[in-house]
């Protein structure tokens, strides 16, 4: 349970059974759904026969652990192995594990040094059954309507969306984020979900429930993975089997207590009629979440940069920051305000921005020409629609999709997840550190080993694999270490784990080549004169190389700006400054530091 320290949501109007509000849970579609078209294997269909499967075997339910689901998948299924895996660990990712188990795991696994010791590790796992099964069938949000994509959006009516919940979706990149697709996805399919979680022997030969099918408890409470509600506009978010176990909406939802089930039909009637769309979601946060404006207007700049958050008021697991349009500025902020949010990091552009806070998820839509750091990322991070983006961070998981020359330099336990539409993608170790980043990293259970950024898994629509040719592994040689340009406390002073051999051998060459050169110049014996002369072409090439390379407007903005009232207008929120300076912060700029990466 949760408590709401705000105002909660409006409460929707209904008839019977008006005291309660069922709305979609975020993090199933925010991190379950993958952003492309499942395998037609995945379909209700074959999901129907998966469903009365684990029921007739032992070892399968209530449980499924990863060899059974290994066996459905690839001998039942025909999905290949690797993509099965993916299933099965991205749902583990879902439901989350304390920080401490996670960190085992890790340990675990970097023991594993042959095929079958991972293979002996994985078989540990098991999973909720009939919340997988679920999970398997939400992965339809994002399969592709032939039919919207030849017409478009619907003609306008009575019935057509807000002008905000309009906003809201045009800020969302896809379904993943849409709030309001994730009502109209449950409202759509919610009879087949619930036929999913009915026993085999209640279902006819199409695998249809009949009248008097029953939904069990145990059932109810494996919904719970998608719904949550409250009562009476209260303030406290139950789970959907807490909100059934009220003798009033018991006897609505066709309960009985003899079979300690409920009947199906009055169940999906009563679960229709309560659902309204998350009043913590994308949509809620646009119109009613804290908005801030932002301090600096950059010489040329058209738009200032958007940023709105309701992690004051909202649930863990539904803590959102949305950061929109940041243009030729620096933000760097370190925050508990931003510790467990998902964070949303929308057409920005010629923008340098870091969030050192431990995250749960991150998505970077439709940037350019930017540069983002991270803290710890517990999920995943997934680049969607960007052109020349630089993202630094350490995730459960990183996805990238239909983005062109970018480079991701990344310390990841899974292997990052290709999908369509990359060019010229770039993977690199993560380089950088900053003081706190191991306690983040803990805090998150996200350990140093395994490491697995150099073994990216390609995954296409409908089972079909991208165009190897999208990505590279960085060259040694082009590896530059990044410097987080701040003073902040903490015991974290290089690389977590280090760099690879490789890489680090071809930076101590380069530093070689650095100290082979300064013992050349000193070795020139230059008069004063000539150190003069010297040092004034020196300084001429490096302000051409800041200017070339970009690097001099980074470093300008770096410098904060005189603070003035319009900096406090939310001193409960993020600070509307290039830099977060305030005394309750760590983030600060030291003096002769600078953000360039060599």
């Amino acid at each position: 349970m949760y408590n709401i320290v705000n105002k909660p949501y409006q409460k929707p109007a209904m008839d019977q059974g008006g005291e309660v509000a069922v709305w979609p849970r975020m993090e199933p579609f925010l991190l379950g759904a993958l952003q492309v078209a499942p395998p037609t294997k995945l379909s209700l269909h074959y999901l129907r026969k998966m469903a009365a499967y684990v029921r007739s075997r032992e070892g399968c339910f209530p449980l499924l652990g990863w060899l059974m689901w290994r066996h459905i998948a690839c001998g039942k299924l025909q999905l290949p192995e690797e993509l099965a895996w993916l299933y099965f660990e991205t749902f583990d990712l879902l439901i989350g594990h304390p920080a401490e188990e996670r960190l085992e795991w890790a340990e675990n696994l970097s023991q594993c040094l042959s095929p079958r010791e991972l293979e002996r590790q994985r078989s540990k796992l098991s999973v909720d059954t009939l919340q997988f099964l679920l999970f398997l069938y939400i992965q339809q949000l994002n399969r592709v309507s032939l039919r919207t994509s030849l017409i478009g959006e619907e003609w306008p009516s009575p019935h057509s969306r807000s002008t905000s919940d309009r906003e809201a979706k045009t800020s969302s990149q896809n379904k993943n984020w849409d709030d309001q697709a994730h009502l109209s996805f449950l409202q759509a399919h919610l009879c087949e979900m619930l036929e999913l979680l009915v026993e085999p022997g209640q279902l006819s030969g199409s695998g249809q429930a009949v009248r008097d099918s029953q939904v069990s408890l145990e059932a109810v409470q494996g919904l719970g993975l998608l719904l949550e509600g409250s009562m009476s506009c209260g303030r406290t978010i139950h789970p959907i089997h807490k909100l059934l176990s009220r003798a009033p909406h018991q006897a609505q939802a066709g309960y009985s207590k003899l079979t300690r089930s409920f009947s199906l039909h009055p169940l999906l009637a009563w679960l229709r009629q309560a659902l309204v769309v998350n009043p913590f979601g994308i949509t809620a946060c646009l119109r009613s979440g804290k908005k801030l404006a932002w301090a600096q207007q950059v010489e040329g700049a058209i738009k200032r940069a958007k940023i709105a958050r309701n992690t004051h008021m909202a649930p863990p697991g539904s803590k959102i920051v949305l950061m929109s349009q940041v243009f030729r500025q620096t933000l760097a902020k370190d925050s508990d305000k931003l510790a467990g949010a998902n964070v949303k990091i929308h057409r920005c552009s010629d923008a340098f921005i870091y969030l050192l806070s431990p995250l749960r998820s991150v998505s970077v839509e439709k940037c350019r020409n930017s540069t983002v750091v991270l803290g710890p990322v517990q999920t995943s991070i997934h680049i969607q629609s960007c052109e020349k983006v630089r993202v630094v961070c350490v995730a459960g998981r990183l996805t990238v999709g239909s983005s062109s020359h970018c480079t991701v330099h990344v310390l990841t336990p899974t292997r990052p997840l290709i999908l369509p539409g990359n060019t010229a993608l770039t993977l690199g170790p993560f380089h950088t550190h900053y003081p706190t980043l191991e306690d983040h990293m803990a805090s998150v259970g996200l350990a140093v080993v395994p490491n697995a950024w150099d073994q990216p898994l390609l995954l296409g629509v409908e089972g079909t694999v991208p165009d190897p040719g999208s990505y590279r592994l960085l060259p040694p040689a082009e590896l530059c270490p990044l410097v987080v340009p701040f003073r902040m406390d903490g015991d974290t002073c290089e690389v977590p784990g280090g760099l690879p051999s490789v890489y680090q051998d071809a930076l101590d060459q380069r530093e070689k080549s650095v100290q082979d050169w300064q013992k050349t110049v000193k070795d020139a014996h230059l008069n004063k004169e000539q150190r003069r002369q010297f040092q004034a072409v020196v300084e001429q090439k490096f302000h051409e190389w800041l200017l070339e390379s970009g690097h001099r407007q980074e470093l300008d903005s770096l410098i904060p700006p005189s603070i003035t009232s319009a900096d406090h207008s939310d001193n409960d929120g993020l600070e509307a400054r290039p830099l977060d300076t305030r005394p309750e912060e760590t983030c600060s700029r030291p003096e002769g530091h600078t953000p360039m990466p060599c």
